[in-house]
């Protein structure tokens, strides 16, 4: 159900409106009695406002992208509505206005579900009038400019979200990522999996090691993705560390060499390591070396 709001049906008496002046579109608000707006407001205010331009229609309908902190400017006309539309889903705060007695705010809803979509709708009572409305959202603010002349009124207006699609991209391309074969071609039987894991407990600690004879593979848990990943460094038979070149392939470490003994470091006051260890043939057998 669409629900009005208005200051105006609480007021008794009629309101005369007289020798309002004409306001010009970048100029919202008057200075104040010996003071003027400081000239870097005006020019970030004009320098921020985006106009309803032709390729911004599609029909009746401007749709522009939305940006943080910029004005949108909003024609409207006595008699007509005007229809600020949210994006679909998201759930409206407050709507607040510098001039509540001669325009008439309210808002109202459409679809459902996760399609159900906010409408702030206004009104001016006359021509030659000016404001700005800021409307707040679980999501986001939005700055408006309202103006009224006596052409044609914008039908409505609403948003396309670059930044929100930019995460939308990337997610689903972590998504192809993670579901991507860490490696291909790989032939099961020639896996090795003789690797020992040893040392301390982070939460990045490695699930387990294996290789195909060239190169070999660290599989990490999942929380891998949320915290930060641990060098990997090779260590030689005197205890000697270097650190080694690795790719990340989801949540696994592909080393481009088979190696003995290696090391996961992270930190530095307090250092978390984990040890990797091969264990050859003879050693799994319990056997010596000749």
């Amino acid at each position: 159900m669409t629900r009005f709001r208005s200051t105006l049906s609480a007021i008794a008496v009629p309101i005369a409106i007289v020798g309002i002046p004409a306001i010009a579109p970048a100029q919202s608000v008057s200075p104040l009695p010996g003071r003027g707006i400081p000239s870097t407001v005006a020019a970030a205010n004009r320098a921020g406002t985006i106009e309803p331009a032709a390729p911004a229609f599609i029909n009746a309908a401007a749709i522009l992208p939305y940006t943080d902190g910029a004005i949108y400017h909003v024609y409207a006309a006595p008699e007509r509505i005007t229809d600020i539309m949210l994006q679909p889903g998201e759930a409206l705060g407050a709507v607040a206005s510098g001039d509540t007695a001669r325009w008439v705010i309210g808002d109202s809803t459409s679809g459902t579900g996760a399609d159900k979509r906010v409408h702030v709708l206004v009104k001016p009572f006359a021509v030659r009038l000016a404001t700005n409305l800021v409307i707040t959202t679980d999501r986001r603010t939005y700055h408006l400019s309202l103006t009224s002349g006596p052409g044609a009124a914008m039908s409505s207006l609403a948003w396309t979200y670059p930044q929100d699609m930019l995460i939308a991209y990337k997610r689903e391309q972590d998504a192809a990522t993670a579901a991507a074969p860490v490696a291909a071609g790989l032939d099961i039987d020639q896996l090795h999996f003789n690797y020992t894991v040893s040392g301390g407990q982070p939460a990045w600690r490695p699930l387990r090691a294996f290789d195909d004879g060239r190169q070999t593979y660290i599989e990490f848990p999942a929380t891998l993705a949320v915290g930060e990943a641990p060098p990997l460094f090779l260590v030689g038979r005197k205890g000697e560390a270097q650190l080694v070149n690795y790719r990340l392939r989801g949540r696994y470490y592909v080393v481009d060499r088979i190696f003995d003994v290696a090391e996961l470091r992270l930190g530095t006051k307090h250092q978390d390591i984990v040890r990797l260890t091969r264990i050859d043939d003879m050693r799994r057998h319990g056997k010596r070396r000749a």
